[in-house]
């Protein structure tokens, strides 16, 4: 029988929000095959994130991310269900991403865009996995992408 370690269960459940338990029992069912569990516990997060998405979301934040040169400025505002996670960091670093991947690609078929720090995956993804995560539904809001000289 392989020996599952706590840091492959630490790290499983830090990838994919999924709970201790399940996570090991999933690694040992696939004697621990770490990229095989990942996957497994991927799409069970998404089947509970389809649940969610009928729920309300009135809480939340708005991010900027102004670029480098100081030309260019991604706004987006991301809804959760409760100010306890609008405050979470992991739903903090989404919003921050957003407002980036904004400033970079602009706002035509935003969610359908692919990630620009790992084009595998695509923004609807990216707001699925911290559904996943934090237990909650989120949403994007309003977006919008200035550029200076631009109308």
């Amino acid at each position: 029988m392989t020996k599952i370690t706590v840091d492959q269960i630490r790290e499983l459940k830090e990838d994919t929000g999924a709970p201790v338990m399940r996570t090991k029992k999933v690694l040992e069912e696939l004697k621990g095959d770490m990229k095989k569990a990942e996957e497994i516990l991927r799409k069970e997060g998404f089947e509970k994130v389809a649940k969610r998405v009928r729920r309300e979301t009135s809480e939340g934040i708005v991010a900027t991310y102004a670029h480098h040169n100081q030309k260019v400025v991604g706004v987006i505002e991301l809804f959760c269900e409760t100010d306890f996670v609008a405050r979470n960091e992991l739903f903090q670093n989404l919003a921050h991403d957003l407002a980036m991947q904004v400033a970079s690609m602009g706002e035509k078929d935003f969610e359908k865009q692919e990630f620009i720090k790992d084009p595998s995956k695509i923004v609807e993804d990216l707001v699925k996995e911290v559904i996943a995560k934090t237990g909650e539904n989120a949403r994007i809001g309003r977006i919008f992408r200035v550029e200076l000289g631009q109308k």
